[in-house]
């Protein structure tokens, strides 16, 4: 078995335990996750303590909500991931309608050591295969893609970007992801 394949399933089971209330699960669950939840959340809240208070928000819905993942459906990490971006953006239009001036990254600096060389020729192998899965898809696609996943823009952002109706965003999106689902799969 390959070891993603392995990672996937040791993922899916911790949170079908933690959906169970097991607690040292779900501090497996943390160790094995919260270090790419913490990416999101950083990546859209330009701010190390804004994403340090996000990252416990989230793991507190993956508690409260764990009974909701469906085996056999998404990925546990994309559905972890969909956890982790919701809530960001909530928070950043939270912020938003509060008149609070936007974040300027200040805070960027991450305290965590680098990670070390095998764990970065890993993330870069990942990197080239969801690269050349993106490729696949028709450009503005991949595009939508990664401004909503990476960067966190709202699919009504993107509807008034590429000039199409809201509910055709979506389906690009829900599309475009079935078919990097499929190609990662490969």
């Amino acid at each position: 078995m390959a070891r993603g394949t392995a990672d996937v399933e040791r993922v899916e089971r911790l949170i079908l335990r933690v959906a169970e209330g097991d607690r040292t699960a779900f501090a497996a669950l943390y160790n094995a996750t919260a270090a790419k939840l913490y990416g999101v959340a950083l990546r859209i809240l330009q701010d190390k303590a804004a994403a340090d208070d996000a990252l416990q928000d989230i793991f507190v819905k993956v508690w409260r909500g764990a009974e909701r993942y469906a085996p056999g459906g998404a990925s546990p990490m994309s559905w972890l991931i969909a956890i982790a971006r919701n809530h960001a953006i909530d928070r950043l239009r939270q912020r938003q309608a509060a008149g609070m001036a936007p974040l300027d990254g200040a805070g960027l600096e991450v305290a965590e050591p680098r990670p070390g060389p095998e764990a970065q020729a890993m993330a870069a192998g990942e990197r080239a295969r969801l690269a050349a899965c993106l490729d696949e898809l028709p450009a503005e696609r991949a595009a939508a893609v990664r401004a909503a996943y990476l960067e966190g823009d709202t699919y009504e952002a993107l509807a008034d970007r590429h000039g199409v109706p809201l509910n055709t965003m979506r389906t690009w999106l829900r599309r475009s992801l079935l078919k990097l689902r499929e190609c990662l799969s490969r």
